[in-house]
């Protein structure tokens, strides 16, 4: 028996994988796979643009708040850093998306570290104040420190 899509998704995920691997094409749906296909990679770049929201943001109030730098900070910015590089190990094809994602990305942090920490957004600057360098490949990068 054939589940549709709508039906039951998982149920249907795993007829779908069935079929391709036993190379039963025409037991496929095409158009719901290539769309479920689609979503997946723009989950990706989704999650991409969370994480780097909220590296962004935890390195904002890290700037902002020296006295109130603790371990829960720290190990918020260690564990974006590390997940944004298993992303990019598993999709280095996202690595062309960072700038355009951390464009947007940089809007949210404004907006979340102001909310957070209690100042305005206009505290903040414009621009984002750090580099992709500096926030995933140097480890040691602290601002303010």
């Amino acid at each position: 028996m054939t589940i549709r899509h709508e039906q039951d998704f998982y149920l249907w995920t795993q007829q779908q994988a069935n079929a391709l691997k036993a190379g039963n094409l025409a037991d496929v749906d095409m158009q719901h796979l290539a769309e479920e296909i689609e979503s997946m990679g723009s989950s990706e770049k989704r999650e991409l643009g969370n994480r780097l929201s909220v590296l962004i943001a935890h390195l904002l109030k890290w700037q902002h708040q020296p006295v109130r730098r603790g371990n829960s900070w720290r190990l918020t910015i260690q564990n974006q850093r590390d997940d944004i590089q298993d992303l990019l190990e598993d999709s280095p094809s996202l690595k062309l998306e960072m700038k355009k994602r951390m464009e947007k990305a940089y809007i949210r942090a404004r907006r979340m570290a102001s909310l957070e920490i209690g100042l305005a957004e206009s505290d903040f600057p414009v621009e984002c104040p750090f580099t992709l360098d500096e926030m995933l490949l140097n480890p040691d990068f602290w601002p303010g420190e």
